[in-house]
């Protein structure tokens, strides 16, 4: 577990603790000069994957993206998602935090500032659901609110707040956005050499340029994202654009032994991150999403598998489809000729770990039978927020959804408009009596002792027939004790006749 040394000489303090580190100092003493990092991913970054990573070479890991305010109102969620997968050899470890509001960011943060050694502030998420719920690469023009969250952030809490963006089209306004968060109190930046609409098959190529120019214009730590697929690309952006450290999303997935230098059998990382799940559980969701990019290349092969993955309910069950996977592959390397080279251009044989090159537009749309153009510029998915009617230029998943109910729509137009909670903002039960969601309901209906039959809460009502039934009790145990007698009277008559005859 890392150690947390204090600098004497360092300014921030927080109440009754000892200076924390900062910069360079918190790099290199905290996070021990870490040069290969695990990104945060959500559903993907969790414990027993940081774990095999570590065994292979990463040297910092970040939890996925926890939300703030879920975090702080969900004690479940703080369980799940932090508080249970304590493990000494999962650090140093950094929390990362979406979020929209300071007050509420800083109080997700510090309940969990004791179980890792930073916290860090998501603003490089690009999915639309960032946009929809305001968050991530989204606010990276609102310099005045993130000026606000990370200077709040760095006065209250005991461990560093860092950062991790995405750049500007303009690598002079990167600069300047990448000064700004330093100058309110970011502690070490990442930097994502794309923008946020590079993403899907938009992703393009990452921009070192924009990353070595955020490097030489701060005087904290950096750290590079994009572009990296092998260890070779790890010493080459280092070299570079002089950063810090490196850190590696889809290359790690597809090869959880990039920063070793090793492309190791599929199978064997397969192996292993089964063993790590035994000892440290994890949702089957996850494990199954880590396996499919795992053995990405080879279930192109053999596409029984991916069925059979996908309906495994077990880990027992996975395991057997391991082994399966394991056998056809062995099979195959006994019956392969000499001089034989991988096929589909591939640069390792697809039993191999090796990473998955993302089809450009182009490649996309000959997919979904669309032009390259109008592919160009529509992207992987048509968004939510066009007319998208016309089956030629749905996404695949859309056209899956077509294939199945061929009736159903996607103009957002004739999508249901949900009021909103005036609680938590979730869709309200158009019936209920607080104008709430269900969960807000129950809490208030339970609180107030009150009935909302939109939502076949009955809190009242079960109340005041538990009163009326314990009122009535006195009554029906003189009734019980009445028939008690009259069973004896009539029982003891019966042997008195008995007796007789």
């Amino acid at each position: 577990m890392a150690v947390h040394s204090r600098a004497a000489s360092c300014p921030t303090t927080v109440l009754g603790k000892m200076p924390k580190l900062q910069g360079f100092e918190f790099w290199r003493e905290t996070l021990r000069g870490a040069h290969y990092v695990v990104a945060p991913m959500v559903d993907q970054s969790e414990l027993a994957w940081r774990l095999l990573s570590r065994h292979h070479g990463a040297q910092l890991c970040y939890t996925p993206m926890l939300h703030a305010q879920v975090f702080v109102r969900d004690a479940n969620y703080r369980k799940e998602n932090l508080y249970c997968d304590v493990c000494p050899e999962d650090r140093p470890l950094i929390v990362q935090f979406c979020a929209n509001d300071p007050e509420v960011f800083v109080q997700a943060a510090l309940l969990a500032q004791d179980y890792c050694d930073a916290i860090d502030l998501n603003l490089g998420c690009p999915q639309m659901i960032a946009k929809r719920g305001h968050y991530g690469a989204f606010l990276q023009e609102e310099w005045a609110l993130l000026q606000k969250m990370i200077l709040l952030a760095h006065e209250k809490l005991s461990v560093p707040i860092t950062c991790k963006i995405r750049v500007f089209r303009e690598i002079d306004k990167t600069v300047k956005y990448a000064q700004l968060l330093e100058k309110a109190g970011c502690q070490l930046l990442t930097v994502h050499g794309r923008t946020k609409e590079q993403k899907g098959p938009l992703a393009g190529v990452a921009s070192w340029e924009h990353i070595k120019a955020v490097r030489k214009a701060v005087s904290i730590p950096v750290f590079a994202n994009g572009n990296i697929q092998y260890l070779s690309d790890v010493e080459e952006c280092m070299q570079k654009t002089g950063v810090h450290g490196v850190m590696s999303a889809e290359g790690n997935l597809h090869n959880p032994a990039l920063f070793e230098g090793r492309n190791p059998m599929v199978w064997e990382m397969t192996e292993e991150y089964l063993e790590i799940v035994h000892q440290y559980p994890c949702p089957l969701s996850y494990v199954r999403a880590h396996l499919f990019k795992l053995w990405h290349h080879t279930l192109q092969v053999y596409q029984q598998l991916r069925e059979e993955l996908a309906k495994a309910k077990t880990l027992e069950g996975i395991a057997d489809v391991n082994r399966d996977l394991k056998l056809r592959c062995q099979e195959e390397i006994a019956n392969q000729k000499e001089g034989e080279k991988p096929k589909g251009g591939l640069p390792f044989f697809h039993w191999i770990c090796q990473p998955y090159v993302r089809p450009g537009p182009k490649e996309t749309c000959k997919e979904n039978g669309t032009s390259g153009s109008e592919g160009g510029v529509r992207g992987k998915r048509a968004l939510e927020d066009e007319d998208d009617g016309n089956a030629d230029i749905l996404s695949k998943n859309k056209q899956k959804k077509k294939l199945r109910n061929p009736n159903k729509r996607f103009d957002p137009s004739l999508k249901p408009k949900y009021a909103k909670c005036d609680h938590c903002g979730n869709p309200k039960g158009n019936k209920c009596v607080f104008n709430l969601c269900r969960g807000c309901c129950k809490k208030r209906a339970f609180k107030e002792t009150a009935d909302c039959p939109g939502h076949g809460l009955l809190f009242k009502t079960k109340y005041e027939k538990s009163l009326l039934w314990k009122s009535g009790q006195p009554e029906m145990q003189k009734i019980e004790r009445t028939q008690k007698e009259d069973v004896e009277e009539t029982a003891g008559l019966k042997e008195g006749i008995d007796t007789v005859l």
